[in-house]
């Protein structure tokens, strides 16, 4: 009885010893919490910027845009912008001799969305839409055609001819800190033509804010912003 008993003694030290740096561990845990949600400001700042590839595109070819935008950052998570600018065109067919030329304003609205994981970083990944609209005039001449009967050039001209057009975009694109208040960043745009209210002259052939004339197209942008 009395081994018994120093048998059963002696396990109960053992299993003890053995238990000791579990306990040990154990009370070194921290206590389990639970993951509360992202809990930063629901206004984290304001941006205020412009494209440099629309300019780009107006002293090298024969069309192109001055854009300004303004983007507002929330919780750095949407991203609500509005784009506004000038889209200018003057084209000659060096074939046909028919010059094309307008001038007007434009006009978008939409919001980004910050799709990394880590939203807080200097690094954003952006996805979203446009919702853009103009209404713009536009002049067409022509030296015109050949009159057989009075061997003559009767030319044409069309000018003032009224137009608006209403169309929606999908952006992606990427937006980084450079310094300071200083981003930078680059679109990719595919764009469709929602509706549009041509003259008597049929479709124009360049849209302010759009491109060139067409029912979808391609597009982008390399911005340059300041975030307060």
């Amino acid at each position: 009885m009395d081994r018994k008993r120093i048998s059963t003694y002696i396990l109960v030290v053992i299993s003890s010893l053995l238990l000791l740096p579990s306990v040990a561990s154990a009370q070194r845990r921290k206590p389990v919490t639970t993951v509360n949600e992202d809990s930063i400001a629901f206004f984290r700042g304001i941006a205020v910027g412009t494209d440099v590839v629309g300019p780009a595109m107006r002293l090298l070819a024969n069309y192109g845009q001055y854009e300004a935008m303004v983007r507002v950052n929330i919780k750095d998570r949407y991203y609500p912008i509005v784009e506004i600018g000038v889209g200018q065109a003057d084209k000659t067919d060096e074939t046909t001799g028919v010059r094309f030329k307008t001038s007007a304003p434009y006009a978008r609205v939409g919001v980004d969305f910050n799709v990394l994981k880590n939203k807080h970083d200097i690094y954003r990944l952006l996805v979203g839409g446009r919702l853009g609209y103009t209404s713009f005039k536009y002049d067409v001449t022509s030296p015109g055609t050949f009159d057989p009967v009075w061997h003559v050039q009767v030319p044409y001209e069309a000018n003032g001819v009224s137009n608006n057009q209403l169309w929606v975009e999908a952006v992606g694109g990427v937006d980084a800190k450079i310094w300071g208040p200083l981003r930078m960043g680059w679109s990719v745009r595919y764009k469709t033509r929602l509706y549009q209210k041509a003259g008597a002259n049929g479709e124009a052939w360049y849209v302010p804010g759009y491109g060139r004339g067409g029912t979808s197209r391609l597009g982008a942008t390399f911005n340059v912003l300041l975030e307060f």
